[in-house]
């Protein structure tokens, strides 16, 4: 068998029937400053772990349309809506800011139970020891396949590196400068990246795990010098480094267990709680279907499209889809539509080329987006996550440049 078919044999065996994200891997203070949210916004996103959706919520726009193809990343949302429905705020915090709930057996049958979709109770009916604290995963931050690494990567930090100290006084830092002077004090770059950790970080068994395909590490060891382990190195040391870590919950998390209620996503600060329980959250609905799938059956129109990185695979894999993905944007697109999009290569240049029909005549998207490459250079870099190769905003317009 090709090695291109068993990597991809391999994705599909991992993504095809396990939780895959058990929190969002983008920033949204990113999401929010690129598409300008109004009250009006009617929004499509790609639901990861729905930590996203609930915060576009927050921001104030009118409805956010949950997608995904995996029913436990829907089932995930899910959950965090019946929790902000039926639980207190030390309690929901307990079940997505701590990840464990003691009283789960007690909880999860009475109140949030009889408020999930089918796919979503026979999932937690399966699952809920994932919060229940007991193992040596004893997080939901440690489940999934991108918690799975997240506890290996603990434990090669916890006894084979014995760097923890070094990491946890990096996380609790006030300053860059500081965090800079413990990375070089604690020699944290000679720990964290030995050849054997470079080694496996070029394995695709181990990308997949993060939700990354062979594509993906295609286009990062084609285009940046030393490949896609140099580029994790590089991405993780700027984090340490050279970017504050007080507010990276995303890392925080996964190097941790747990976020604090200083360091969090915005549904899970309690000054957010009561707004979400009273009627913001319920501006939330998932929807279990491809972005195309969800497009070809809406009735209405889309004025904000965050797109993820999906398009690196369905480039790499399934062209025709992509193809009349972008047909399915154009022709649900409300006037002043804005998009945004994320690859993990430097460029994409496979977006521009795609032709569609609009009122009848052919476009290439070249044609109708207008692409906000000032605003994308600035925000890049701040992007608290930090491992995507490039950023796109763009504004769609069904006239032709002229």
């Amino acid at each position: 068998m090709p090695l291109e078919s068993i990597s991809r044999a391999c994705f599909k065996l991992i993504h095809g029937k396990n939780l895959v994200y058990n929190q969002c891997w983008e920033d949204p203070r990113l999401d929010r400053a690129a598409l300008e949210f109004s009250p009006r916004d009617e929004v499509l996103v790609i639901t990861s772990a729905g930590c996203n959706a609930l915060d576009y919520a927050l921001a104030g726009v009118n409805h956010v349309y949950a997608v995904d193809m995996n029913f436990r990343q829907n089932a995930v949302l899910e959950l965090k809506k019946a929790g902000l429905a039926e639980l207190d705020y030390d309690t929901f915090f307990s079940l997505f800011g701590k990840g464990k709930l003691p009283d789960w057996n007690k909880l999860y049958p009475a109140r949030l139970r009889p408020r999930l979709s089918a796919e979503a109770k026979q999932f937690w009916d399966k699952n809920g020891n994932f919060f229940k604290g007991a193992g040596r995963r004893n997080s939901y931050y440690f489940r999934g396949t991108s918690g799975l690494f997240a506890w290996m990567v603990n434990g090669y930090i916890n006894r084979v590196a014995k760097i923890r100290q070094a990491v946890n006084e990096m996380l609790d830092a006030k300053t860059v400068d500081e965090q800079k002077e413990i990375f070089k004090r604690a020699r944290l770059h000679e720990s964290l990246f030995r050849p054997m950790v470079q080694w496996l970080l070029r394995r695709d068994t181990t990308m997949a795990l993060l939700g990354v395909p062979r594509s993906q590490r295609q286009q990062l060891d084609r285009d940046y010098p030393g490949g896609i382990a140099q580029f994790i190195i590089d991405r993780i040391e700027t984090v340490f480094a050279k970017l504050p870590l007080a507010d990276n919950y995303f890392w925080r998390v996964y190097l941790t267990g747990e976020y604090t209620p200083d360091c969090c996503p915005e549904y899970l600060k309690a000054e957010n709680f009561e707004r979400l329980k009273n009627g913001v959250a319920d501006r939330v609905t998932t929807h279990t279907n491809s972005v195309l799938g969800f497009l070809e059956n809406h009735p209405g129109q889309i004025s904000r499209f965050i797109l993820l990185d999906h398009m690196d695979w369905l480039y790499s894999n399934y062209r025709e889809v992509l193809a009349a993905e972008w047909q399915g944007i154009v022709d649900r697109a409300a006037p002043e539509t804005k998009l945004i999009w994320r690859s993990a290569g430097l460029s994409v240049d496979f977006v521009d080329p795609i032709e569609v029909t609009v009122n009848g005549q052919k476009k290439q998207m070249r044609d109708l987006l207008h692409y906000n490459r000032e605003l994308a250079d600035k925000l890049h870099p701040i992007d608290r996550v930090n491992t995507y190769g490039s950023f796109y905003i763009a504004d769609l317009r069904t006239e032709s440049r002229g």
